[in-house]
């Protein structure tokens, strides 16, 4: 079964028609993907269910209004990432002032790779998200929380950190009151997300982890030691000596200083972020092979 599985190429402009050049731009890479299963809906063999399906089920409502799947991407993306920046700026300010919090959003937008909350993929959703699932955590509403962290993990699969992480933060709050809060039970809600997609696996293929054979047949990916992945990128095994020039030593460094600054993290900041940050370090790094760490992570 394994060998029927396919990707949709994902590099490159899509195949899809567009009137405008300039606005054809933004239709490539993953973006085929999220408008494929927003079209037509998931098949078992096409690689497809290795995407989460909140982003491009909100697609499908918005390209119904708008009359375009590549314009949803965009309107959705571009409202995601307003709301992100919002929300960061809020959560900044609950422990600095409002300078600090104006210029982490500044950093946050122009940050070099920052193009990718405004193009057609998930990752200013995602970010919205998380950040609104945190706030809400952070002042007390955690049924909002919980909610706003199972849309979250039914966007990315990095959306799972957000279960250790709002423990982390309710157990900060015990451990400061000396009280225990009920409320805090509906970090479990985070898991429903995870639920969803499982559920949505088994209605496709009859296995709930299928997509766990999608990502290593179609991306070649799979769950590993932490190191592994590591090793295999230290080793720069590439198909030449410049690719490796090019690829390994840039993912090398970004994981560099991930870690870096997760460790100053634990430091300076609350320990709800230095989770956040430890949390996504491994899973990012458990793997057998690093993929587009610099530009989506």
């Amino acid at each position: 079964m394994l060998s029927e599985l396919k990707a949709i190429p994902c590099f490159g402009i899509n195949t899809h028609q567009t009137p405008n050049r300039w606005f054809a731009l933004w239709d490539q890479w993953d973006f085929g993907y999220y408008q494929k299963i927003a079209e037509f809906g998931y098949e078992a063999k096409d690689g497809s269910l290795a995407f989460y399906p909140l982003f491009p089920w909100l697609l499908r409502l918005v390209a119904y209004i708008s009359g375009s799947y590549l314009a949803a991407g965009l309107i959705v993306s571009g409202i995601a990432s307003v709301a992100a920046a919002v929300l960061l700026r809020r959560l900044v300010q609950l422990d600095y002032d409002s300078g600090v919090a104006l210029r982490s959003v500044w950093f946050f937008l122009i940050f070099p790779t920052g193009y990718f909350l405004h193009v057609g993929y998930s990752e200013s959703l995602f970010l919205a998200l998380a950040f609104g699932s945190v706030l809400a955590a952070r002042v007390d509403r955690w049924r909002l929380a919980g909610l706003l962290g199972a849309f979250c993990w039914l966007t990315r699969a990095t959306g799972a950190v957000l279960v250790p992480t709002l423990g982390v933060e309710a157990a900060q709050k015990y451990f400061t009151n000396r009280r225990w809060n009920p409320r805090w039970l509906w970090i479990a809600l985070v898991t429903s997300g995870f639920a969803v997609y499982l559920l949505l696996n088994w209605r496709v293929t009859g296995d709930a982890s299928a997509f766990l054979r999608t990502r290593k047949v179609s991306f070649e990916q799979t769950f590993a030691l932490l190191w592994a992945g590591i090793w295999k990128m230290v080793r720069a095994h590439y198909r030449t000596p410049n690719e490796a020039e090019m690829v390994g030593v840039q993912e090398l460094a970004f994981l560099a200083l991930g870690f870096i600054c997760t460790i100053i993290s634990w430091i300076k900041l609350r320990p709800i972020y230095a989770a956040w940050m430890t949390g996504n370090l491994i899973l990012f790094a458990s793997v057998n092979y690093f993929r587009s760490i610099r530009a989506t992570r």
